[in-house]
């Protein structure tokens, strides 16, 4: 079998057991240990056993388990409360200011979590009430906290962004600060638009009870903790100090002295976040095993050479190449998660894209855009499937719900596309 035949008969094969309902890792790993020993032999078992200790043991990994630490640390702690609580008196007299108060909130806690479950199940558990107590359209309110939560992965620091730049050997730390101008702008789009929703038809979101301004500059006293957790991680980044790693080490540092400190963690509270650290992990690490092999055998064809040298023989544009890649991936995002996408098209596209001379970093942001819209967008948006389990809605009210703020994700895409130079600013000033 040569290497063309093998890229494009482990990647049906893999397609075909996913759609069969095989877990990721067993229908990567599967369908490229065998195609890998009918392609090369005895050697792509030697293969396997070298990839899976050169995974283990990878220097770039390290963020990984530490940010994941970090974010199950702060699972412990009633930060997001508070965050909420701020939110929520500084927004108390604007129509849907519920709703923008929690995508805000989720905006300061993706700073910290990195993931867009972990951040709707932090804010929605203190909003779902809220929501109910001043009488909120409920579909309106909970598809406005999905939106929201595209924001943990996309502001950093960001699990998405780790395996990223790990597969495509792109600089993590530009990638973190990158995530940044682009995380601040969508939330403000993604408030901006409840807050018009909700003006434009009241009984969405109405006016919450008047709070003083005492009242508000008050509850800023709670909010100090994620201030000092997001300038340890992101200053010590930006300002050169501390590489991605060794900032990740601070955060978890100064995590958990404000969770024992102020937020009274005890030895019950630290195991429960070791272990579920450690547990997620090792998923993790599982998958990309797998996956390390599968790309070793699509890089040992010719398929994204001969891709590269036909876009650029001038068959099709460039920046028209960008959106069909967008286009493919927001497809596959319906019938698969982020990081399945990633495995699949990472091997194809990052060589493709660098080969038009694209900047990588520019790259990463929008993957990871596109893998959070993929949470959203039926029939197999993870997001969905935690909304309907935790708030108790209908698929279709939940659908009905997030579709003007999904509208708004992707146009944000197109932005984003467009103008390279939103996720590119701040990289810029780090040279």
């Amino acid at each position: 079998m040569d290497f063309n035949t093998a890229a494009i008969v482990c990647l049906g094969g893999m397609l075909f057991l996913l759609l069969a309902g095989v877990p990721i890792a067993y229908s990567i790993g599967f369908v490229s240990g065998i195609v890998g020993f009918l392609a090369f032999g005895e050697s792509a078992l030697d293969k396997v056993g070298w990839t899976t200790f050169s995974m283990l043991y990878k220097l770039s990994w390290t963020p990984l388990p530490i940010f994941t630490l970090l974010a199950c640390l702060m699972a412990q702690t009633s930060m997001g409360e508070d965050i909420f609580g701020a939110a929520k008196r500084w927004l108390s007299k604007v129509p849907g200011g519920l709703a923008a108060s929690t995508v805000l909130g989720e905006a300061v806690m993706a700073a910290a979590l990195g993931s867009s479950t972990a951040t709707i199940m932090a804010m929605g558990k203190v909003a779902e009430p809220e929501f109910k107590r001043n009488k909120y359209n409920m579909p309106y309110a909970i598809g406005a906290t999905l939106a929201g939560g595209v924001l943990g992965p996309l502001i950093p620091p960001s699990t998405i962004m780790i395996i990223f730049a790990v597969m495509a050997n792109a600089p993590l730390g530009e990638l973190f600060i990158a995530g940044v101008v682009p995380g601040v702008l969508l939330a403000v789009l993604l408030a901006g638009m409840a807050i018009f929703m909700a003006w434009r038809k009241p009984s969405l979101g109405p006016r919450a009870e008047g709070v003083s301004w005492r009242e508000r500059f008050s509850s800023l006293k709670r909010v100090w903790p994620m201030v000092i957790v997001m300038v340890a991680i992101l200053g010590s980044i930006y300002a050169g100090i501390a590489t991605p790693t060794e900032a990740g080490g601070v955060g978890c540092f100064v995590v958990l002295v404000l969770a024992v400190t102020f937020y009274r963690m005890r030895w019950r509270g630290l195991l429960a976040a070791i272990k579920e650290t450690a547990v997620l992990n090792a998923m993790i690490m599982f998958v990309m095993i797998s996956a390390n092999f599968f790309a070793y055998i699509v890089g040992s064809s010719d398929l994204t050479e001969s891709m590269t040298a036909w876009v650029s023989a001038g068959h099709v544009h460039s920046i028209g190449v960008i959106f069909l890649l967008m286009l493919i991936m927001i497809v596959l995002g319906c019938f698969m998660d982020g990081i399945t996408i990633m495995m699949l098209t990472v091997p194809f596209f990052v060589p493709l894209v660098t080969g038009l001379g694209y900047d990588l970093v520019w790259l990463g942001v929008l993957y990871t855009v596109n893998m959070e819209i993929g949470l959203l967008t039926p029939p197999m948006g993870l997001n969905l499937f935690v909304a309907k389990q935790m708030f108790n809605l209908q698929t279709g009210e939940l659908i009905r719900g997030v579709m003007p703020f999904l509208v708004i994700l992707l146009l944000f895409l197109v932005l984003m596309v467009l103008l390279p130079d939103v996720a590119l600013f701040l990289p810029s000033l780090m040279d």
